[in-house]
């Protein structure tokens, strides 16, 4: 029997550092790990690569992760691709707004690293039984 095909994860990070942690953890998990250090990047890749989650920043400088989310979310070719917003934005409203821009979850910065597992785990259990195992 074959092993299923590894996810692919889109992390969108303008601080190399959080991005940096974000990839070794999802490596850690068994995915392969795509990043972009922001918006513009992040929304070419996201076309080319197909990935089949997207763990975005909310601030980022040019097109923060509320611009990235919209197009992303409006676009037919990655609006199927679930997103999970990063923040240190803790106040309800921020919440709110990330979910109305298009964002499937969203995790509190610092993140911690087990919550984090659990909601991608969960966030691509939803994904492959919408569009089919091989996703």
């Amino acid at each position: 029997m074959e092993s299923p095909v590894p996810a692919r994860i889109l992390v969108v990070d303008d601080e190399e550092h959080e991005r940096k942690l974000l990839e070794d953890l999802g490596k850690e998990e068994g995915y392969l790990t795509i990043s972009a250090a922001n918006g513009k990047e992040a929304l070419a890749l996201a076309v080319t690569e197909q990935p089949n989650l997207i763990v975005l920043d909310l601030m980022m400088p040019g097109m923060d992760g509320f611009e990235v989310t919209r197009w992303l979310k409006n676009n037919p070719a990655t609006h199927r691709i679930p997103i999970i917003m990063a923040t240190a934005l803790e106040d309800v409203g921020s919440h709110e707004r990330m979910l109305a821009s298009g964002a499937d979850e969203f995790i509190n910065k610092p993140v911690d690293r087990w919550e984090l597992s659990l909601r991608i785990s969960k966030m691509l259990k939803s994904f492959r039984s919408a569009v089919g195992p091989e996703a």
